[in-house]
This record gives structure tokens, sequence and C-alpha cells, in this order.
């Protein structure tokens, strides 16, 4: 079987298959470290995805294995408290966070923010979790991951003896399908080194890109962070990177001073909803399964996703 895509969708895939006895193969255009999964936050919760009524499913299941991997892989995923803020008064927590958030006092809320809640979730380290992923499909018997670009699908069969294909490639399925329904959401952050804050904190406002974030991971601190829909740049842009910087430090004035280490950018792929399903590949006997337009969502939904494509992929083969 041919997984095509190394991000964090593609390689939960790749590790549910090969766990279940699957020899599986993994082609990407980039390493796991390039992917937009590297550039990740990563604080589980449903975002910028099209919600249906397998979205809540496929993020409960991904959840409940993050958090039991929390014990095993603490330097890349914690279960963290923070706050979630709203520069609109009274405005209500994310439905997957609505029954276990609960409000914020005042005091608590930095300056230009209305309302805002508590809460807890966990949040994933990516560059050492991507890591974990790729040493663990390698010890579940996978092949060494090969980085090819495939322009079509077709390509994609002619070069493989695979009889089912998962796609997992993210916006790159806008080409390689081809989807015109998948389009880019572009996010671009700052790491710096972490002045000591232990809390997440995500605000939002009425804007659509009116997005304020603080990550922590150990020694380090991702700060965002932009949704720019439409914009498929991969480079890092100076005045929008001190724009996050201006506003994370307003809303931790702790952040004034500290070390910048990366400036990243990455493309959510974006779609009116997951596609998730089985197809026959055109002109050929073989099947391919569909993982991808995760939007915001591609950590949050990684494990149920896997779960349902490897299921899929697994009834391909009969």
């Amino acid at each position: 079987m041919l997984v095509i895509g190394a991000g964090v969708t593609g390689l939960s895939t790749a590790i549910w298959l090969a766990e279940a006895g699957v020899r599986i193969a993994v082609c990407a255009a980039e390493p796991p470290q390039e992917t937009t999964s590297a550039v990740a936050g990563a604080l589980w919760g449903p975002h910028l995805v099209g919600m249906d009524d397998r979205v809540s499913r496929w993020a409960a299941q991904t959840r409940d294995i993050l958090t039991s991997l929390a014990a095993s892989q603490p330097d890349c995923i914690r279960l963290t408290s923070g706050i979630g803020a709203s520069r609109l008064a009274e405005a209500a927590p994310p439905d997957w966070a609505a029954s276990s958030a609960g409000p914020c006092a005042a005091d608590e809320l930095p300056a230009g923010y209305r309302s805002g809640w508590r809460l807890a979730a966990p949040i994933v380290w990516m560059p050492g979790y991507l890591d974990y992923l790729s040493a663990r499909y390698v010890a579940a018997g996978g092949a060494p991951l090969q980085i090819i670009e495939f322009a079509t699908l077709a390509d994609a069969a002619a070069a493989s003896l695979a009889q089912v294909i998962v796609n997992c490639t993210g916006t790159g399925a806008a080409a390689l399908v081809p989807d015109p329904s998948v389009t880019a959401v572009r996010g671009q952050i700052v790491v710096v080194s972490n002045p000591g804050i232990s809390e997440f904190f995500v605000g939002t406002g009425p804007g659509d890109d009116d997005l304020t974030y603080l990550f922590p991971h150990g020694d380090n601190l991702v700060l965002g962070g932009t949704e720019q829909a439409g914009s498929w740049s991969r480079e890092p842009d100076q005045e929008v990177a001190t724009r996050i910087l201006a506003a994370c430090t307003q809303v931790q004035p702790a952040i004034a001073g500290a070390r910048v280490l990366a400036h990243r950018v990455g493309l959510r792929p974006a779609r009116p909803a997951v596609r998730l399903e089985a197809e026959p590949l055109a002109g050929t006997d073989r099947q391919v399964v569909h993982n991808y337009g995760h939007g915001g969502a591609g950590v949050s939904l990684s494990w149920g996703c896997a779960m349902a494509a490897a299921e899929l992929a697994m009834a391909a083969l009969g």
C-alpha cells in the first residue's frame, strides 16, 4: 500500500496501517519537518474545518490518543491549561470546549479582550512529535520515506505496484487529484525562547484574521498568528512577524526581548468538508482512499481520521 504525504495525517495513517500488519510505503513531496504540520501550534481543538457529524468523533478519538501518549512522550505532548479570549462581549467558547470551559475573571483578561474562558487540552510540539511519528512508522516495519512529488494520482499509480493509494496530501490535493475546492489558509508563526510562560492563550476578534496566540512548549514559545485565506505564499513576511510579536507582547509583557528562534509559514488545507472516502482510481483496477481537507484541525483529527482511512484502505484490499 502507498501513502502519499508525510505530515501528521499521512504519518498517522501509515502507522495505523503498518501496525495492523499492512506493508506500507510513504512518498511525499517534502520531509515531515518541512510540512505544514511542523508549523502547527498545536493546541487540540477542531478549527477552520468544515463541521459534520464525523468531525466530533474523529476529534474525540484523537484527543484520547494524544492524552494517552502524553505519559510516554512528555517532551512533545502535554496536557495544558490556558485561556481563550474574545474582543467581543459575551462571546461563547467553541463548541468543542463548551462542556469543560469555565468563565474567566475580568482581571485575567489582557487589555482589549472583553470575554474569555479557561480550558485544558493536549498541546503538541510538532517538530518533536513528527520525529516520534517517523520513528514509530519505521519501527512498525514501514519502508523508508521517499521524497517524490507526483503531478497526478495516475503518476503515483505508474510509479508503484500498490493496489491501494492513500492520499494524505493536504493542500497538494488541489493539483494532485485535482480538487479545486481545496484552498490554502496561510498561517505564519514566530518561535521564541520561552521566558517562563506555562499556559496557552488564544485571542480572537471580529475580523477573520484577528488572531493572537501563545503556545508554550518547554523552552520554546510559539507565537501567532494569521489566517490568510487564499494566500499560497510560504515566505515569512517581516511586517507580519513584527505585528505578531507586538500583539503577543501586549498579552504577555514577559515576551519583550525574548530571543527569536525561527520564522515559519504553513498552508492549512481548507475545504468545505474533510474528504475521507474511497473511490476507484480512474483507468486502473486500483483504489484510492482520500484523507485530506482538515483545515486548521490536522493535528486535532489526525488519529481519528487515520483510523477511518485505514479501515477503508484495508477494506479495499479485501
